[in-house]
């Protein structure tokens, strides 16, 4: 059986075009979601645009994905790491 706390993260790598990789909590990637999906709401993904709210868009993709399109070909990534302490 898979032990729960393998799951468990509040510290995400971020991965975009041409920026290095950075190291961001939970709350920083979440804000960092909010702003580029207020710049996008004439144009967001299909699957984004069933929330009313930029903050219930920005939780879907934390909950449920794991990129976005930033520009046509191009992608924001994160994915959940854990540090050694």
């Amino acid at each position: 059986m898979v032990d729960p706390r393998l799951y468990e993260s509040d510290t995400y790598v971020v991965l975009a075009p041409g920026v290095a990789e950075e190291f961001l909590t939970t709350a920083e990637l979440a804000t960092k979601l909010r702003s580029l999906l207020a710049t996008r709401q004439d144009d967001l993904p299909r699957d984004l645009q069933r929330f009313a709210t930029v903050e219930e868009q920005a939780i879907a993709l934390l909950e449920n994905a794991c990129e976005v399109e930033i520009a046509p070909g191009e992608r924001l990534q994160w994915y959940a790491v854990r540090l050694e302490k």
